[in-house]
Parts: C-alpha cells; sequence; structure tokens
C-alpha cells in the first residue's frame, strides 16, 4: 500500500513541476524475478549448464521480422532512415516523404502483415530440419511484437494488431518446436537519436487529431534526453554499444522498462531460449538488468519443468567467465577452433531485415554455403541459428524457398550427422583447419572457402562421421586423422558407408583412411562418411 501511495505522490508532484510524462516511469515498479537456485550474479549464475536438448539441436531457424521490414530496404532501417546521406534515408523520403512529417512511427501504422501465415512457415521450418524456432520480440525500433503490458507501441494496438510473438508460440506448440525470442531494445536509447532531428521530440500533446492520438511517441523513440557524443556520426554507435565512449546513459526508468518487458514475454510465452543482441547482457555493465533476466529465466525454467534446465540465454562478446553462465553467440561468423563450452553462430540468407535489392541481385547464402558452414559450426561444438527474412507481408520469397528445399534435401539423407552429435577427438582437418580466422568484435569472419580438401568430424555412439566441404573432384577422400598410429583414432576401421549410398570402398594404413567415392552422388553438397 505504501509503495501505491508513493507512486501516486510522485506522479502528481511531477504533474504540479511540469515533470515530462515519461519521467512518471521512474515510479513504476520492477515485475518480480522468480527465485531460486539462482542469483543475479555472475559466480551464482556459472553453475549454469547448457541443457542436452539444445546440444541435440544443433540447427534452427529465425524470423527476425518486424515493422522494418515494411520499406523492405534491409538492417537498420529504422536508424538509417533519420540520416541523411544513408541510402535508407534516401529510399525513405522517395517513398514516404520527410521523415520529419512520416517518420517510423507512421512506418508502423502501415504495416499489415497481410500474407503472414505462422503455421503453415513453422511447419515448412521443422520439415526443412530445424530444431528450434526464434521469434523477433522487438528490435533497436523499441516496437513490442506481442500483447505487451509495458509498451503501448506493440503490434496489438497498430499495424498488424496481431499477437506475433504469440501466434510464432502457438504454431511452435503445435509442431513441437522449442520456440526462442530474440530482444534487442536495450539499445534503442542510443540508436534513434537521430530522430532527434525530425520527429523523435514529438509528445503525446502532438497527436490530437492524427491517427496515433492518445500514444506517446517518446514511448517509442525515447528521446527526452541529450544526444551521445558525436552521435551525428551514423557510425559511431558501435564505439558507444557497451555504454562507453561517449553514450548518453539510458534512465533507471528506461532500464525497468526493458526488464519488465522481457520479463512480460518470458512470463507470457515460455520461451526456452531468450537471446540478447548485446554485449554480455542488456544495460551491461552499468546495471544488472541483465543479471537479473537470466534468473529469473532460469529459475522459472527449473519452477515449469520439475527442476530440469531448458532454458538457453545467448549473449555476444563473452569472457571465458561470463561463458560459464549464459551461451555464447557469434554474429555471422564462425570460431577458427573448438570451444569447450556451448555456442551458437547466428547469421542470415541475406540481411538480417528484408531486403528487396538482395533479393533482385541474388545475393542470399546458397544451402552450399549454409550447409558447410552447419558441419563447420557442429565440429566445434556449436548450433547455428539462421535467419530467413520476410517480406513486409509476412511471406517468405521463393528464392529463399529454393534454398530452404535444397538444405531440406541434404539433411533429409545426412541429418544423422548433425542431430544429437558431439565433438570427436579432433574437429577436422584441411587448409581452414590449419589457418587462423580471428573473429572481428563479435563475430564477422564468415565467408570461408570451404573445399572439398576441408573434412569436418563428429561422434555418436560408436560412429565417427566425416564430411568433406565439397565434392573431391579425383573422387577420393583420405582422412589422415585416422591413419594407423593417430592419437586421434586407437581402435580398428571395421565398415564405411556413404550416406544416402551404403557401403563403400577403403583402404586402411598410415597414411590414413582413404575412401573412393561412388560416381553417383547422393546430394550435391558435401559426401558424408559414417564410420564404426
Amino acid at each position: 500500500m505504501r509503495g501505491r501511495i508513493r507512486f501516486f505522490y510522485c506522479v502528481a508532484l511531477m504533474s504540479v513541476c511540469g515533470i515530462n510524462a515519461t519521467s512518471a516511469q521512474e515510479a513504476v515498479p520492477a515485475e518480480p524475478m522468480q527465485t531460486g537456485v539462482y542469483e543475479p550474479t555472475w559466480e551464482s549464475l556459472s553453475q549454469y549448464e547448457c541443457p542436452e536438448w539444445f546440444r541435440d539441436a544443433k540447427f534452427g531457424i529465425w524470423a527476425h521480422w518486424g515493422p522494418q521490414c515494411e520499406p523492405e530496404s534491409g538492417d537498420w532501417y529504422a536508424r538509417h532512415m533519420y540520416y541523411p546521406g544513408q541510402w535508407q534515408y534516401d529510399v525513405h523520403v522517395r517513398k514516404y516523404g520527410n521523415p520529419k512529417d512520416f517518420g517510423f512511427k507512421d512506418v508502423i501504422h502501415i504495416w499489415e502483415a497481410e500474407e503472414w501465415e505462422p503455421d503453415s512457415l513453422v511447419r515448412f521450418y521443422k520439415s526443412v530440419g530445424a530444431r528450434y524456432f526464434m521469434a523477433l520480440a522487438n528490435h533497436h525500433d523499441n516496437f513490442d511484437l506481442w500483447d505487451s503490458k509495458y509498451q503501448p507501441w506493440n503490434s496489438v494496438n497498430m499495424g498488424p494488431k496481431r499477437d506475433i510473438v504469440g501466434e510464432w508460440a502457438a504454431a511452435c506448440e503445435k509442431y513441437g518446436l522449442p520456440l526462442g525470442v530474440s530482444i534487442h531494445a536495450s539499445h534503442t536509447w542510443t540508436w534513434m537519436e537521430g530522430s532527434q532531428d525530425f520527429d523523435g521530440k514529438l509528445t503525446k500533446e502532438d497527436g490530437k487529431g492524427k491517427w496515433w492520438e492518445g500514444y506517446d511517441p517518446q514511448d517509442l523513440y525515447e528521446q527526452r534526453h541529450e544526444r551521445s557524443r558525436d552521435s551525428k556520426n551514423v557510425g559511431v554507435i558501435h564505439a558507444q554499444w557497451a555504454w562507453g565512449n561517449g553514450a548518453s546513459q539510458p534512465s533507471e526508468a528506461f532500464k525497468t522498462n526493458v526488464y519488465n518487458r522481457t520479463l512480460d514475454v518470458i512470463n507470457r510465452y515460455h520461451p526456452d531460449v531468450v537471446y540478447f543482441d548485446d554485449t554480455v547482457l542488456p544495460f551491461y555493465p552499468i546495471s544488472d538488468e541483465g543479471l537479473k533476466i537470466v534468473a529469473h529465466m532460469y529459475n522459472r525454467s527449473l519452477k515449469d519443468h520439475k527442476g530440469k534446465m531448458r532454458a538457453v540465454v545467448t549473449g555476444k562478446v563473452l569472457d571465458d567467465g561470463q561463458k560459464e553462465a549464459m551461451v555464447w553467440d557469434v554474429e555471422r561468423g564462425v570460431p577458427d577452433r573448438p570451444q569447450e563450452k556451448y555456442w551458437q553462430t547466428c547469421t542470415c540468407l541475406g540481411q538480417w531485415h528484408y531486403d528487396r535489392g538482395v533479393y533482385e541481385r541474388n545475393e542470399y547464402k546458397s544451402a552450399a554455403t549454409v550447409i558447410k558452414m552447419l558441419v563447420d559450426i557442429v565440429s566445434k561444438n556449436g548450433n547455428l541459428l539462421l535467419s530467413v527474412p520476410l517480406r513486409s507481408s509476412g511471406a517468405i520469397d521463393e528464392k529463399e524457398v529454393a534454398i530452404l528445399k535444397d538444405i531440406k534435401a541434404w539433411m533429409d539423407i545426412n541429418g544423422e550427422s548433425i542431430y544429437g552429435t558431439r565433438p570427436w577427438t579432433t574437429f577436422g582437418e584441411g587448409p581452414l583447419a590449419e589457418a587462423a580466422n580471428p573473429i572481428n568484435a563479435q563475430g564477422f569472419n564468415e565467408g570461408q572457402n570451404y573445399t572439398a580438401a576441408d573434412i569436418r568430424y563428429v561422434q555418436k555412439g560408436k560412429s565417427v562421421y566425416a564430411t568433406a566441404l565439397g565434392w573431391p573432384e579425383d573422387g577420393k577422400m583420405v582422412m589422415k586423422a585416422f591413419r594407423k598410429g593417430s592419437p586421434d583414432h586407437k581402435g580398428k576401421v571395421r565398415k564405411v558407408e556413404l550416406l544416402g549410398y551404403g557401403k563403400v570402398d577403403y583402404t586402411w594404413d598410415e597414411a590414413g583412411l582413404a575412401v573412393t567415392l561412388p560416381a553417383e552422388r547422393p546430394n550435391g553438397i558435401a559426401p558424408v562418411l559414417k564410420i564404426r
């Protein structure tokens, strides 16, 4: 009762003093954190072990889809549309007019998602081979894609007027796919600063007689604050991503709001995976909201599953200690060596948000590129999360469908070499296995030139799977890791099969295991040998 009295007193005082309405969020209490085994400290969270279901899954598909897909002009649209000189600003002016008059709030208004069919999409993704599904819950644009308790700018109140996360969740439950949600909203504070030059300082009072009457633009843009140092430079945000180097510091109200919204989506839809697009966690290292969210997620999972951990929380740019407490996510990249702790790569067929230009220029990753990345990642103790961009309408384009069908064709034959496997004594051999390929910031080292000379290994039961990342022109695979006397393999080779074909001839001696592949190829991407 005392807290409620204090809340109304603060609101009244702010009204008398002329303090803006968003400041009243200071008095909004934080959602209660689920208590249990885990406390919001790195020491406590280091008890965590990645659950076996996630380690077995290996491959997930992500719908990185929201109102920024409406213009079909690529990633970070809601930021770059406010920076003259950026190509997305030019697109916006041509298509909608000056951002002062037609801002991102108005892009949301016209986004209809008229062709979105989550049931058929999730069913298709599962058939392709996905073993979990990730839904975008919000992006840096601060728009919540569910019936959000703490963000009135959400997909139920405006735009499609549908509970997007809720409908994805229902489809996942129907088809038995674990659900993940990705959370990106913590950076809105600085990410939307360019809007201050256009419509980013509008208030609720400015909406009288307009479509957004009754809504406060500051709940979306969060721009009642001094700008970050050098924020006129569109790229400076990268140097300020961890809230240093002159970044404007978020208010307590904003931090609590993001915390509350994240707990809201966890409590409503019970995702098994929460993905954070942050250096480590939201507001790290300036605040502990992120640690509280992780503790809540883990304790909630134990409570919901009778003491069994199913929860996975991912973050970027983790140190070794942090990798004990959560799963490391690598964006558009692959470590060049196996990792002791389980991890994940996230990448995309094209741009993160749908880009019509990528479609028209045929710049999507091929099925072969995706499969070779997947094989490399799995050999190094990781998962691959693949984003398949959806058009503004919510439809998947025919080129993406063709790529996914090619992935499915390979997985239907060779999936046993992916799902449920574990790293072998060595992850692989060949030119790339011997080369250094350091990660840049949170990743960004993909695009490796995989060839038939690169071989990757995993194991399951009494079998080792060896995959050449391409079909050798001479039809021969020679695996040095199996040479007699090798420290990697001390048993006998009793049987060799080519998945999708059957037994193949081989020789086994001090030079290695040499296999002659048949002229008939069961798939066009990469041969997989099952070695007993």
